[in-house]
């Protein structure tokens, strides 16, 4: 349980090994965090805790906002009115073009390898 709830419920899922990001994970660590989440997720609903709607948030790296650093998944659940937002940026939701997307995305590609 987060000790600074968004909303009543709010929980984390830690890896059991300590991994700053993300990526120091093993892709099973990763998948497991998630799989643990949707769970809890099912769980929270069930709980008769307000809950309309969920929110993962994970934070990797401190320009995304993490200031824990160890790896960890939140869960919060939402309801209409609970008064928490994600801001977007000014700008947000302009059409990329179909150049820019092909290019990130080909750059994100050489990263696999």
């Amino acid at each position: 349980m987060d000790l600074h709830p968004i909303n009543p419920g709010h929980m984390l899922v830690v890896p059991n090994r300590h991994a700053t990001y993300v990526s120091d994970l093993e892709e099973a660590e990763s998948a497991q965090m998630f799989r643990v989440a949707q769970r809890l997720t099912v769980a929270v609903r069930r709980s008769g805790l307000k809950c309309e709607g969920v929110n993962f948030f994970l934070a990797d790296g401190e320009a995304a906002g993490q200031e824990v650093f160890h790896a960890h998944l939140h869960i919060f659940p939402r309801y209409d009115g609970d008064d928490f937002s994600l801001r977007l940026p000014p700008g947000y939701g302009r059409d990329a073009t179909r150049k820019e997307l092909n290019e990130a995305a080909q750059k994100i590609k050489e990263g696999l390898s």
